[in-house]
């Protein structure tokens, strides 16, 4: 049962989100052999400010 997880900075619509969803289940559908009604994606909206790559902090581009 594969379990794929995204962090992304929020901004994404819905449609946006559910796409990359559906695309990423077909990959690893196709990749790793698993049925898609056994993949789960989740995909997480990172507010501005939670992200500190070297200790540093991260501002959308």
């Amino acid at each position: 049962m594969p379990f794929v997880k995204i962090d992304l900075f929020e901004g994404r619509s819905d449609e946006q989100k559910a796409q990359l969803a559906r695309e990423v289940t077909e990959v690893v559908s196709r990749v790793a052999k698993a049925p898609k009604e056994a993949i789960h994606v989740f995909i997480n909206d990172m507010p501005e400010g939670t992200y500190f790559p070297h200790g540093d902090i991260k501002k959308k581009n």
